[in-house]
């Protein structure tokens, strides 16, 4: 009984590290975005390019990362990513010394595929490591583990440069972008060496959960469940990134005393929201049921930061996080239900969609230069929307043949 909980928990506790470099790294954004404004004298539309730049990755590299795990296996695929983000983050040097933002674009550039890479291969591990119908749960925890490092990245190099936003140069971050390519390397080399077993998409999924629904299918645009949640995951990333990826610039933007400081504020709702769902799903909420309530708060929180106080506006980014938080963990099982043999692809399609974070935080870029930061948040407002329609109708659509 001991030996068998082992092997689920060291697994767990393997993946729930990974998890949180996933969110290191794309916290990193939120320090460099503001950043550029000032460095290099950009508008919030071409600086938000950087974070176009990370997700883009996601849509080119998903079915390829999904292929390589197919054929390598999880550990070798996620040991890959590490050699690709150090890639990514020892380009930023140059980037800085050159002063070049199609450079830095690059670099973020292949920071995302590292990311993807290492998310294709975390996602479905931690979907499959248990029941299917506890996988929200357990998703939430690994969520914790990625928003818990969002604020820790700009904290972080904050600490390393020991200069207040304002007064930085590029310059000053290049010895930090030295430190943080030896550590992941260093993490690669402990990957290879931990001992995370392989297993292959949906194994646990015929012991613990309802029967697979792809008998008689052929391809996998015939699960309109999946499809309609990959647009739900596509809008959901894309305004989560924007609530927690832009909460330096957005306090900048509305003149806040040391906005690097306001990094925690969207991680807390996040946390907050995770331990929610940790509580209530399944025993209390079901999946889409929780899905439901928390698109709810997000509408909520994003018309709260419109309509509020500029000084109060920026707490409101924590319900809208709260909201956010066990949207993905929700989503991602919900669309992978019953895809049988189709998983794999399935799981590279809803991958794919991370994507998000490449489109609508680039929209609210140029809205806010537009209109401003705080008007700039009605963007979420149709992502929500469409998020509520797929909890209570487009995760339970068929496929029906004429």
């Amino acid at each position: 009984m001991t030996q068998k909980k082992n092997d689920y928990i060291i697994p767990l506790a393997i993946i729930g590290m990974m998890f949180f470099i996933v969110g290191f790294a794309l916290g990193i954004n939120s320090y460099i975005v503001p950043l550029l404004q000032n460095a290099l004298n950009v508008s919030s539309g071409q600086s938000y390019l950087l974070l176009a730049s990370t997700f883009a990755a996601f849509l080119l590299f998903s079915y390829p990362a999904t292929a390589l795990i197919t054929k390598v296996g999880y550990k070798k695929t996620m040991v890959l990513s590490f050699a690709i983000f150090a890639l990514g983050f020892v380009l930023f040097v140059p980037s800085a010394k050159l002063q070049s933002l199609p450079l830095f674009m690059i670099a973020s550039f292949i920071c995302g595929m590292g990311n993807t890479v290492l998310q294709a291969a975390i996602n479905p591990y931690a979907t499959y490591l248990g029941p299917i119908d506890t996988a929200a749960r357990r998703i939430s925890i690994m969520g914790i583990c990625n928003i818990v490092a969002w604020p820790v990245s700009p904290l972080f190099l904050a600490w390393l440069i020991g200069k207040n936003l304002d007064a930085m140069v590029l310059s000053d971050i290049i010895f930090p972008f030295y430190v943080l390519t030896a550590i992941f390397i260093g993490l690669g080399v402990l990957v290879w060496v931990s001992p995370l077993k392989e297993m292959a998409f949906g194994e646990q999924e015929d012991e613990t959960s309802e029967p697979a629904e792809d008998e008689g299918k052929t391809s996998i645009f015939q699960f309109p469940h999946l499809i309609l949640g990959a647009i739900a995951l596509f809008m959901y990333v894309g305004v989560e990134t924007i609530a927690m990826a832009s909460s330096v610039d957005y306090a900048a933007s509305i003149n806040l005393p040391d906005p690097e400081q306001y990094a925690m504020i969207p991680s807390i709702g996040m946390i907050l929201g995770y331990i929610f769902g940790i509580i209530m799903i399944p025993k209390y909420l079901s999946q889409s049921g929780a899905l439901r309530l928390h698109s709810w708060i997000a509408i909520v929180g994003t018309l709260a930061v419109v309509f509020l106080p500029e000084a109060w506006s920026i707490y409101a980014v924590a319900v809208v996080t709260f909201g956010c938080s066990v949207m993905y963990p929700a989503i991602f099982p919900l669309a992978l239900k019953g895809l049988g043999k189709f998983a794999d692809k399935g799981s590279s399609i809803l991958v794919a969609c991370i994507a998000g974070g490449s489109v609508v935080p680039l929209i609210y870029g140029f809205l806010k230069d537009a209109v401003g930061s705080q008007d700039a948040y009605w963007v979420g407002i149709p992502c929500f929307a469409f998020i509520l329609f797929y909890a209570y109708v487009g995760y339970k659509m068929k496929y029906k043949k004429s």
